[in-house]
């Protein structure tokens, strides 16, 4: 991902960044819900056992209405999906693999982090009694690779940061001694500024950078007089050339938090926590053929997957959560413009590629966090739970994007065979230890066919957003798509929210409007 940034400048990395989920500001309003009795002798139909389509279901019964969820998977959590070992992973034109992890070890194939401010996911986490561990999101041993700087050489994240503060830190410095900034700043706010920098920097009495602790050791200190000798600072000049140093920045992102969340044994545990928490459990492997509505109910065609029977289901309101390269497949009576609007959807490319491995990259002190690496894989993710035993899930690639688009277009072995090679780069001699490789390609996935969506990119139209956001009589199209966080649950539950909100203020409208 880091030629993003190379080739396309500031806003196309920062694109990038936002496939993968690095860069967002908007978050969910407080969430109010409908009273016990509102749904009392009202049905609701919920197509997508997906985080949304959950939430929609559990706050709805909640509220009293008789709700039944339909999922054509054999399991609940759509994009929500943890992978153990043992477990088949079917994908379209693409061989069907089989998790070899050991035992214990889990692949969050999907969503695999929860950031603080989530208190939306979260606090369904908590109410259902979901137990919650840190997952380690940045660590400054982590490393940044590129191919332009540093002799091809992976870099320690803890240098690249306190580095590039310690040079522009010296630079800011002269400017200020030098006048630069005097128009700016008066003569006590130009010796604050200096005394702050001195220490933000690292700086020596004379305000020059010539390294820091804060970069790391070349000799550890130890005892007796093994006194710590930090690195020799890398140049600025070099620093700057370097296309992987915007992720210096990751950890400082809003969504992109040192310490996150992540439930234990599996991001899966919080779908399947509302599941079992329904009064009716959802229906599974049943796929939806159509859907239509009449002015008395909303009527949906289903198939069921193992047996191939047919049958139809009726209700007063149904909740549309399917991704929409699924719904536009589907037959219905949705208006002209809203199956417009939804055929004209593109969905971003995501991958990502697990192994089973040795621990090797604790010996370099990584526990837990990103190291960047560019190119088709774009990323390494190491593991935040089971330090310091034998093995451990590593995803040697997460990729989004044209990076995705190009890796996706590769057989398994060729992606699983980049893959491996990043990892031997970034730790050598490695490689060869990488076990059980296990690809996910989303875009092939067959009741998914995609991730999420940008609606500002990838030549979305703002206005389908708003116009698939609005109620079609009785059908709410919901989901983490029709949310302005798409690539996180938290969206899910926020768009959930929202259509709750929606079906009670229809439900109020009929009660007025049904005769007396």
């Amino acid at each position: 991902m880091s030629r993003a940034f190379a080739l396309g400048g500031f806003s196309a990395g920062y694109a990038a960044l936002q496939g993968l989920g690095l860069t967002s500001t908007a978050f969910a309003k407080d969430f109010a819900p409908p009273p016990r009795d509102l749904g009392q002798g009202r049905s609701v139909l919920v197509l997508g056992a997906g985080v949304a389509g959950l939430v929609t279901a559990y706050e709805l019964e909640r509220a009293g209405f008789s709700v039944t969820v339909v999922e054509a998977r054999e399991r609940v959590g759509g994009r929500n999906w943890t992978i153990r070992g043992g477990d088949t992973v079917e994908t379209l034109d693409r061989p069907t693999q089989t998790a070899g992890f050991s035992k214990g070890l889990y692949f969050n194939a999907g969503p695999a982090r929860l950031p603080s401010h989530h208190q939306g996911v979260l606090s369904y986490a908590k109410a259902l009694d979901v137990p919650l561990e840190v997952e380690v999101n940045s660590s400054r041993s982590s490393l940044l690779q590129s191919d332009k700087a540093f002799g091809g050489k992976p870099i320690q994240q803890r240098q690249a940061v306190n580095d590039l503060r310690g040079g522009l830190s010296e630079l800011l410095a002269k400017a200020t001694r030098g006048g630069a900034l005097d128009q700016d700043l008066t003569a006590d706010d130009r010796q604050a500024l200096l005394s702050f920098l001195k220490t933000y920097g690292d700086l020596d009495a004379g305000g020059a950078y010539k390294g820091s602790e804060r970069s790391g050791y070349l000799t550890y200190p130890g005892a007796a007089d093994q006194k710590g000798v930090a690195r020799p600072p890398l140049p600025l000049r070099d620093l700057l050339a370097d296309e992987a140093l915007p992720y210096a920045l990751f950890e400082d992102n809003i969504l992109m938090q040192a310490t996150m969340l992540e439930p234990t044994g599996g991001m899966d545990a919080i779908p399947k926590a509302l599941a079992k928490a329904l009064k009716t459990p959802p229906i599974l492997g049943a796929e939806v053929t159509a859907l239509r509505q009449t002015d008395k109910a909303a009527e949906v065609a289903v198939r069921d997957r193992r047996t191939g029977a047919a049958r139809k289901l009726t209700a007063d309101y149904l909740v549309v959560t399917l991704p929409l390269p699924i719904l536009v497949k589907i037959a219905s009576d949705l208006p002209a413009q809203v199956k417009t609007a939804i055929a004209g959807a593109r969905y971003d490319n995501a991958s990502k590629v697990a192994f089973d491995a040795p621990r090797f990259w604790e010996d370099q002190q990584i526990y837990g966090g990103l190291s960047f690496v560019g190119g088709e894989t774009t990323l390494v993710w190491y593991p935040s739970a089971g330090f310091n035993q034998p093995r451990g899930l590593l995803v040697g690639a997460y990729t989004v994007m044209g990076a995705a688009r190009a890796f996706q277009a590769r057989s398994f072995d060729e992606q699983i065979a980049l893959s491996r090679a990043a990892v031997d780069k970034l730790h050598p001699g490695h490689g060869k230890d990488l076990a059980a490789p296990l690809v996910i390609d989303w875009n092939r996935q067959a009741f998914n066919l995609g991730p999420w969506i940008h609606w500002e990119a990838d030549g979305n139209d703002p206005a389908a957003y708003a116009l698939l956001n609005r109620p079609q009589g009785r059908v709410f199209l919901s989901g983490a798509h029709l949310s302005q966080l798409p690539s996180w649950q938290e969206g899910g539950v926020a768009a959930a929210r929202r259509t709750v909100g929606l079906i009670a203020d229809r439900v109020r409208a009929d009660r007025l409007a049904a005769p007396h």
